[in-house]
């Protein structure tokens, strides 16, 4: 596979809450993740990560993604994803009850190679927009 094939199988995993599970073959292990959001400050590993997105989806389970953009850096072993969020509260699990509110989130994952693996994401969001939409802060 090539990172551009590894990136866009990884994202699409990680985006439907796939979980570690449906991740791992695509990643090192012991990738590290980075996220200067407050709502992902305690995520580290992205085995974390893709764990925190597959539990996002029981309580916004329709939950789902429009990409925006993808580009390959190849110079730099670094792929990029852009997308939407779009997502409502009507299922159990979040900080609160059910709000019935809808969310639309952009965000960015800058996602690092270490040869045909997966070594590292940032993942650019500004949680604090996306919480307020659904109803959580």
């Amino acid at each position: 596979m090539t990172q551009y094939e590894t990136a866009k199988a990884f994202f699409e995993a990680c985006e439907t809450g796939k979980g570690w599970e449906g991740c791992t073959t695509f990643c090192h292990d012991g990738a590290t993740f980075s996220c200067q959001a407050d709502a992902l400050a305690e995520t580290t590993t992205l085995a974390g990560y893709a764990e925190w997105m597959k539990g996002l989806l029981t309580p916004v389970p329709d939950g789902r993604y429009k990409l925006t953009a993808f580009a390959v850096d190849e110079a730099r072993g670094t792929v990029v994803a852009c997308a939407e969020f779009h997502g409502t509260q009507t299922g159990e699990g979040g900080p609160v009850a059910p709000t019935g509110k809808t969310v639309v989130s952009d965000y960015a994952y800058v996602i690092q190679f270490n040869g045909d693996k997966i070594s590292h994401m940032t993942k650019i969001w500004n949680d604090v927009h996306a919480l307020r939409g659904l109803g959580w802060a």
